[in-house]
């Protein structure tokens, strides 16, 4: 299926200052940008077919795939000066670079593509700042034979704030962290049919408008999930995933983990002489 990733938002709340004009997809986790590890899940589940929603820092977008250095996250072998890969991460992907404007919202955006997924039964999406483990496979099954025309991943809050109940008296009945109410919030991983764009008007919003629409009808499906899931909204939040990844703490490199589950197995027949 293909892919719609919107990378073309300002990120006010990524910045460190003024001077900080790089766009939020494009903020480093290890050695490559945020983007890339949001391309990367989807392709270990075998999506390749990418379709960039571009608007602010779009050329910070494009320089980074049209100069791509296999070399920062593959290994290879130098041979009389020739670089030999021993893996490759984007060979083969297809990206569509496509401006959707400066200042589109989400749905303006998708409504801007419509015609990159025309003839797809189902498309994914994404915001392009959220990274997570979840088993996009079992998502997408289950949107699949569900008969809905749009699935929205929905995890628990992440707010690190308190509710307090206040009795008549003025009285604290009880504090609640936000993150334990019984309530759900919109996680960014979409899987849509084309009935979307019915309900998403000019300048619209893919959540309010298109999603919400669907919703009153009955035909949103949503996937909890409450497995690993971090946005990168926020300078503080891309830190965190900046210190995990250096510790080594990597939960959303899927492909990562099934190189190190395959890796005794290949030894093993190397040892037989298979």
């Amino acid at each position: 299926m293909k892919v719609v990733l919107f990378c073309g938002g300002y990120g006010m709340r990524m910045r460190n200052g003024s001077a900080d004009d790089l766009p939020k997809p494009m903020h480093p986790v290890g050695p490559r940008p945020l983007l890339w590890h949001v391309m990367r899940y989807y392709a270990h589940f075998g999506h390749k077919d990418f379709i960039l929603c571009l608007g602010y820092g779009a050329q910070y977008i494009k320089d980074f795939f049209l100069n791509y250095s296999e070399t920062a996250s593959n290994d290879f072998v130098l041979r009389n000066g020739k670089v030999e890969l021993l893996s490759t991460d984007i060979s083969d992907w297809t990206i569509t670079f496509a401006q959707t404007g400066q200042n589109s919202p989400i749905g303006e955006r998708l409504r801007r593509v419509r015609h990159l997924v025309a003839g797809e039964e189902m498309f994914l999406a994404n915001y392009a700042d959220v990274l997570t483990d979840a088993p996009l496979d079992e998502m997408v099954r289950r949107f699949a034979g569900s008969g809905a025309s749009a699935s929205m991943m929905v995890v628990p809050p992440q707010s690190s704030f308190h509710c307090v109940d206040l009795g008549d008296n003025g009285k604290v009945a009880g504090i609640t962290p936000v993150s334990s109410l019984p309530l759900w919030e919109n996680g960014g991983f979409f899987v849509l049919r084309q009935e979307v764009f019915d309900h998403i008007p000019e300048n619209g919003d893919l959540v309010e408008d298109g999603c919400g629409e669907l919703a009153k009808q009955g035909k949103l499906l949503a996937y909890p999930y409450r497995g690993f899931w971090q946005p990168a909204d926020t300078v503080k939040e891309r830190v965190a995933l900046e210190q995990g990844y250096q510790n080594g703490d990597r939960p959303w490199m899927l492909w990562e983990r099934e190189a190190e589950e395959s890796a005794p197995v290949a030894k093993v027949l190397r040892l037989s002489g298979v």
